[in-house]
């Protein structure tokens, strides 16, 4: 069955998924950084998406339970999606891994953006392998994508991206290849069903 879609002219549904659950992570201010960039956007209608609040089965069950069917609606409702990533020992978390393997077409002919963080490597390499994990899933990742190092003084004492960093003008140019390729591939999508 197609993932129901939006008519054209609806603001385009931006999951912005926080990809941490470790216990005082920085993932939530800085999805919350980002956020606020995207909601400044008419066209985008943003759900962050706290996976620490996300009821998801500890195993992945080989029938659905209503926990899976809600986090497959809310992830089939998103047009595109933002993940918000630190690095953990060179790659990405692992509650993120499982929440993005509990579903499968509802992540198809979509894109996905990063936000990363970290020391020095700012996240990246988490970042390198979701993106063998998206086109794994048909999804389209972007090449743009925002950084930042929580260590060098580019954060201040609530968690906020200072603009100093450049990492605003990243956000942006982000946003703006999101927006264009969330609407371009909705619009395909509900021209012709994705055939994975």
């Amino acid at each position: 069955m197609p993932v129901a879609t939006a008519g054209a002219r609806d603001p385009l549904r931006v999951a912005v998924i926080i990809g941490s659950t470790r216990e005082g992570r920085a993932g939530t201010a800085v999805a919350r950084w980002f956020a606020t960039h995207a909601r400044r956007r008419d066209a985008l209608d943003v759900d962050t998406v706290d996976l620490v609040d996300v009821p998801l089965p500890a195993r992945h069950p080989e029938t659905a339970t209503s926990e899976l069917d809600a986090w497959a609606a809310r992830i089939g409702r998103a047009d595109a999606f933002v993940i918000v990533t630190p690095e953990y020992n060179h790659g990405y978390p692992a509650g993120l891994k499982h929440a993005i393997d509990l579903v499968d077409r509802e992540w198809h002919a979509k894109p996905v953006g990063f936000v990363s963080y970290g020391g020095v490597g700012q996240g990246l390499r988490a970042v390198e392998g979701l993106r063998l994990v998206f086109a794994e899933l048909h999804a389209v990742t972007l090449r743009d994508s925002v950084s930042v190092n929580l260590f060098d003084g580019g954060v201040d004492e609530h968690g906020w991206i200072r603009e100093h960093t450049g990492a605003g003008a990243a956000a942006e140019t982000l946003l703006d290849r999101l927006e264009w390729w969330a609407g371009a591939l909705r619009t395909a999508r509900a021209a012709e069903t994705y055939a994975a």
